[in-house]
Protein backbone atom coordinates (compact mmCIF):
# COMPACT_ATOMS: atom_id res chain seq x y z
CA UNK A 1 0.00 0.00 0.00
CA UNK A 2 2.87 2.01 0.41
CA UNK A 3 3.98 1.96 -3.38
CA UNK A 4 3.57 5.63 -4.17
CA UNK A 5 5.68 6.59 -0.68
CA UNK A 6 8.91 4.98 -1.87
CA UNK A 7 11.92 6.74 -0.84
CA UNK A 8 15.64 5.72 0.02
CA UNK A 9 17.30 4.95 3.73
CA UNK A 10 18.96 8.39 3.61
CA UNK A 11 15.62 10.25 3.04
CA UNK A 12 14.01 10.00 6.41
CA UNK A 13 13.22 6.95 8.75
CA UNK A 14 10.20 4.59 8.94
CA UNK A 15 7.45 6.88 10.40
CA UNK A 16 5.55 5.17 12.93
CA UNK A 17 2.37 6.25 14.23
CA UNK A 18 1.64 5.78 17.81
CA UNK A 19 -1.85 4.73 19.40
CA UNK A 20 -2.89 4.26 23.06
CA UNK A 21 -5.69 3.06 24.63
CA UNK A 22 -4.87 4.68 27.94
CA UNK A 23 -7.88 3.01 29.75
CA UNK A 24 -6.43 -0.40 29.82
CA UNK A 25 -2.81 1.03 29.70
CA UNK A 26 0.04 2.43 32.34
CA UNK A 27 1.19 5.49 31.90
CA UNK A 28 4.74 4.56 34.20
CA UNK A 29 5.92 2.33 30.30
CA UNK A 30 5.65 4.99 28.36
CA UNK A 31 9.26 5.89 28.38
CA UNK A 32 10.19 1.90 27.53
CA UNK A 33 7.29 2.18 24.91
CA UNK A 34 8.74 4.88 23.22
CA UNK A 35 12.52 4.05 23.34
CA UNK A 36 11.15 0.39 22.22
CA UNK A 37 9.62 2.37 19.20
CA UNK A 38 12.53 4.37 18.33
CA UNK A 39 14.77 1.43 17.41
CA UNK A 40 12.53 1.06 14.32
CA UNK A 41 11.86 4.32 13.27
CA UNK A 42 10.31 8.15 14.38
CA UNK A 43 7.21 7.90 15.76
CA UNK A 44 5.94 11.12 14.38
CA UNK A 45 2.35 10.60 15.18
CA UNK A 46 1.58 10.11 18.75
CA UNK A 47 -2.01 9.87 20.39
CA UNK A 48 -3.84 8.72 23.20
CA UNK A 49 -7.65 7.68 23.19
CA UNK A 50 -9.79 8.29 26.97
CA UNK A 51 -12.10 9.93 28.71
CA UNK A 52 -10.02 12.30 30.52
CA UNK A 53 -12.23 13.23 32.97
CA UNK A 54 -12.21 9.92 34.68
CA UNK A 55 -9.65 10.34 37.43
CA UNK A 56 -8.23 6.35 36.30
CA UNK A 57 -6.50 8.93 33.74
CA UNK A 58 -4.96 11.02 35.63
CA UNK A 59 -1.27 9.21 35.74
CA UNK A 60 -1.56 9.59 31.80
CA UNK A 61 -2.37 13.29 31.93
CA UNK A 62 0.89 13.93 33.66
CA UNK A 63 3.11 12.36 30.92
CA UNK A 64 1.25 13.23 27.52
CA UNK A 65 2.98 16.83 27.73
CA UNK A 66 6.34 15.51 28.55
CA UNK A 67 6.10 13.07 25.33
CA UNK A 68 4.16 15.12 23.08
CA UNK A 69 1.46 12.61 23.28
CA UNK A 70 -1.94 14.36 21.98
CA UNK A 71 -4.82 13.30 23.89
CA UNK A 72 -8.02 12.03 21.96
CA UNK A 73 -11.29 12.94 24.37
CA UNK A 74 -13.65 10.78 24.05
CA UNK A 75 -16.78 10.76 26.22
CA UNK A 76 -18.18 7.33 27.45
CA UNK A 77 -21.64 7.37 25.81
CA UNK A 78 -23.19 4.46 26.93
CA UNK A 79 -22.59 3.06 30.11
CA UNK A 80 -20.48 -0.25 29.91
CA UNK A 81 -19.24 0.40 26.90
CA UNK A 82 -15.47 1.99 25.51
CA UNK A 83 -16.14 4.88 23.26
CA UNK A 84 -12.81 5.10 22.80
CA UNK A 85 -11.72 2.06 21.40
CA UNK A 86 -14.22 2.93 18.36
CA UNK A 87 -12.50 6.37 17.91
CA UNK A 88 -9.11 5.11 18.06
CA UNK A 89 -10.06 2.07 14.87
CA UNK A 90 -11.57 4.87 13.34
CA UNK A 91 -8.36 7.17 13.50
CA UNK A 92 -6.22 4.56 12.77
CA UNK A 93 -7.77 3.86 9.31
CA UNK A 94 -7.66 7.57 8.48
CA UNK A 95 -3.94 7.87 9.77
CA UNK A 96 -3.41 4.43 7.30
CA UNK A 97 -4.60 6.38 3.89
CA UNK A 98 -3.84 10.11 5.07
CA UNK A 99 -0.75 10.23 6.13
CA UNK A 100 0.40 6.33 5.27
CA UNK A 101 3.09 5.96 7.93
CA UNK A 102 5.21 2.50 7.39
CA UNK A 103 4.03 0.95 10.93
CA UNK A 104 1.98 1.51 13.77
CA UNK A 105 2.53 1.10 17.78
CA UNK A 106 -0.74 -0.20 19.68
CA UNK A 107 -0.71 0.43 23.31
CA UNK A 108 -3.44 -2.04 24.60
CA UNK A 109 -4.59 -5.08 26.32
CA UNK A 110 -8.03 -5.46 24.64
CA UNK A 111 -8.33 -7.98 22.12
CA UNK A 112 -11.11 -6.06 20.57
CA UNK A 113 -8.14 -4.48 18.56
CA UNK A 114 -7.25 -7.91 16.93
CA UNK A 115 -9.52 -7.26 13.49
CA UNK A 116 -7.20 -4.01 13.55
CA UNK A 117 -4.27 -5.11 13.61
CA UNK A 118 -5.01 -7.69 11.16
CA UNK A 119 -6.42 -5.06 8.26
CA UNK A 120 -3.62 -3.08 8.97
CA UNK A 121 -0.78 -5.99 8.39
CA UNK A 122 -2.58 -6.81 5.24
CA UNK A 123 -2.51 -3.52 4.21
CA UNK A 124 1.58 -3.77 4.64
CA UNK A 125 2.69 -1.95 7.53
CA UNK A 126 4.20 -3.06 10.70
CA UNK A 127 2.40 -3.20 14.25
CA UNK A 128 4.08 -3.29 17.32
CA UNK A 129 2.01 -3.83 20.60
CA UNK A 130 2.42 -3.12 23.69
CA UNK A 131 0.00 -4.73 27.14
CA UNK A 132 0.54 -6.53 29.98
CA UNK A 133 0.14 -9.87 30.22
CA UNK A 134 -3.36 -10.44 30.45
CA UNK A 135 -3.30 -9.46 27.03
CA UNK A 136 -5.44 -12.40 24.91
CA UNK A 137 -2.98 -14.44 22.73
CA UNK A 138 -5.16 -13.59 19.33
CA UNK A 139 -3.91 -9.99 19.61
CA UNK A 140 -0.80 -10.73 20.82
CA UNK A 141 0.05 -13.29 17.66
CA UNK A 142 -1.83 -10.59 15.55
CA UNK A 143 1.11 -8.26 16.08
CA UNK A 144 4.44 -8.41 13.78
CA UNK A 145 6.01 -8.24 17.75
CA UNK A 146 4.52 -7.75 21.31
CA UNK A 147 6.17 -7.00 24.33
CA UNK A 148 4.34 -7.28 27.53
CA UNK A 149 5.42 -4.12 29.63
CA UNK A 150 4.88 -5.63 33.01
CA UNK A 151 7.73 -7.87 32.20
CA UNK A 152 9.97 -4.53 31.45
CA UNK A 153 12.02 -3.82 34.61
CA UNK A 154 14.43 -1.21 35.44
CA UNK A 155 17.34 -0.16 33.30
CA UNK A 156 20.62 -2.23 33.79
CA UNK A 157 23.63 -0.64 33.30
CA UNK A 158 25.66 -1.38 29.88
CA UNK A 159 24.61 -3.00 27.23
CA UNK A 160 25.48 -5.31 24.40
CA UNK A 161 24.43 -7.25 21.15
CA UNK A 162 24.73 -11.07 20.58
CA UNK A 163 24.55 -10.93 16.89
CA UNK A 164 20.65 -11.68 16.80
CA UNK A 165 19.94 -8.63 15.65
CA UNK A 166 18.57 -7.96 19.22
CA UNK A 167 19.36 -5.71 21.97
CA UNK A 168 20.62 -6.38 25.36
CA UNK A 169 20.13 -2.98 26.85
CA UNK A 170 19.18 -3.40 30.40
CA UNK A 171 15.26 -3.26 29.51
CA UNK A 172 15.42 -6.83 30.57
CA UNK A 173 12.37 -8.64 32.81
CA UNK A 174 13.54 -8.44 36.57
CA UNK A 175 12.55 -11.87 36.82
CA UNK A 176 13.70 -14.31 34.46
CA UNK A 177 11.47 -17.58 33.75
CA UNK A 178 14.16 -20.85 34.99
CA UNK A 179 15.32 -23.34 33.07
CA UNK A 180 13.12 -25.76 33.89
CA UNK A 181 9.89 -23.97 33.48
CA UNK A 182 11.52 -22.91 29.66
CA UNK A 183 11.62 -26.36 28.69
CA UNK A 184 8.17 -27.57 29.92
CA UNK A 185 6.75 -24.92 27.82
CA UNK A 186 5.64 -26.75 24.57
CA UNK A 187 4.93 -24.09 22.22
CA UNK A 188 8.14 -22.37 22.94
CA UNK A 189 10.38 -25.42 22.69
CA UNK A 190 8.42 -25.80 19.20
CA UNK A 191 9.10 -22.85 17.87
CA UNK A 192 12.98 -22.75 18.54
CA UNK A 193 13.93 -26.32 17.81
CA UNK A 194 11.39 -25.73 14.43
CA UNK A 195 13.73 -22.44 13.50
CA UNK A 196 16.62 -23.30 14.30
CA UNK A 197 16.41 -26.54 12.03
CA UNK A 198 15.00 -24.44 9.18
CA UNK A 199 17.93 -21.62 9.51
CA UNK A 200 20.62 -23.96 9.94
CA UNK A 201 23.13 -25.01 7.14
CA UNK A 202 24.97 -28.06 5.79
CA UNK A 203 27.37 -27.73 8.74
CA UNK A 204 24.46 -27.89 11.34
CA UNK A 205 24.85 -25.10 12.42
CA UNK A 206 21.98 -21.59 12.40
CA UNK A 207 23.40 -18.27 12.53
CA UNK A 208 20.85 -17.24 15.54
CA UNK A 209 19.83 -13.78 13.97
CA UNK A 210 18.54 -16.20 10.93
CA UNK A 211 16.92 -18.21 13.99
CA UNK A 212 15.48 -14.83 15.40
CA UNK A 213 13.95 -13.82 11.26
CA UNK A 214 12.37 -17.58 10.86
CA UNK A 215 10.72 -17.04 14.35
CA UNK A 216 9.92 -13.42 13.26
CA UNK A 217 8.08 -14.90 10.07
CA UNK A 218 5.87 -17.04 12.02
CA UNK A 219 4.92 -15.80 15.37
CA UNK A 220 5.07 -12.35 17.18
CA UNK A 221 8.06 -13.09 19.67
CA UNK A 222 9.92 -11.60 21.69
CA UNK A 223 12.65 -12.87 24.07
CA UNK A 224 11.76 -10.44 27.06
CA UNK A 225 8.74 -11.60 27.51
CA UNK A 226 10.31 -14.31 29.21
CA UNK A 227 12.96 -12.44 31.17
CA UNK A 228 15.50 -12.35 28.44
CA UNK A 229 17.57 -9.55 26.93
CA UNK A 230 18.21 -11.51 23.21
CA UNK A 231 17.15 -14.74 21.89
CA UNK A 232 21.02 -15.93 22.45
CA UNK A 233 20.33 -15.70 26.35
CA UNK A 234 17.21 -17.70 25.59
CA UNK A 235 18.34 -20.40 23.68
CA UNK A 236 21.22 -20.82 26.19
CA UNK A 237 18.67 -20.51 28.67
CA UNK A 238 16.78 -23.32 27.30
CA UNK A 239 19.61 -25.97 27.95
CA UNK A 240 18.33 -27.51 24.70
CA UNK A 241 20.80 -25.71 21.97
CA UNK A 242 24.50 -25.92 21.67
CA UNK A 243 25.94 -21.88 21.18
CA UNK A 244 29.62 -21.63 19.07
CA UNK A 245 31.14 -18.02 18.98
CA UNK A 246 29.26 -17.06 21.38
CA UNK A 247 29.59 -13.12 22.55
CA UNK A 248 30.42 -12.50 18.71
CA UNK A 249 28.32 -11.25 15.54
CA UNK A 250 28.42 -15.12 14.51
CA UNK A 251 26.93 -16.51 17.11
CA UNK A 252 25.72 -19.95 16.23
CA UNK A 253 23.51 -22.45 17.08
CA UNK A 254 22.24 -25.99 17.00
CA UNK A 255 20.24 -28.35 19.20
CA UNK A 256 21.70 -30.00 21.16
CA UNK A 257 20.31 -33.40 20.45
CA UNK A 258 22.88 -33.45 17.65
CA UNK A 259 25.87 -32.45 19.08
CA UNK A 260 27.27 -35.42 18.90
CA UNK A 261 26.68 -36.45 15.64
CA UNK A 262 26.90 -33.06 13.33
CA UNK A 263 30.19 -31.72 12.61
CA UNK A 264 31.13 -28.33 13.91
CA UNK A 265 31.75 -25.62 11.40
Amino acid sequence: MNGGNSRTAIDRPPRIALLIDADNSPAAKIDHILNELSTFGETSIRRAYGNWKKQGLRGWEEVLHEHAIRPMQQFDYSKGKNASDMAMVIDALDILYSDRPEAFGIVSSDADFTPLVMYLRAKGTAVYGFGEQKTPEPFVNACSRFLFLDKLGVDAAGGSTDGDGGRDDGAAAPLRIPTAKLKQDAKLVTLLRNAVEAAKGENGWARVGAVGQQINNQASFDPRNYGYATITKLLKATELFQLDKEGTSEVSVRDIRQARSAPKG
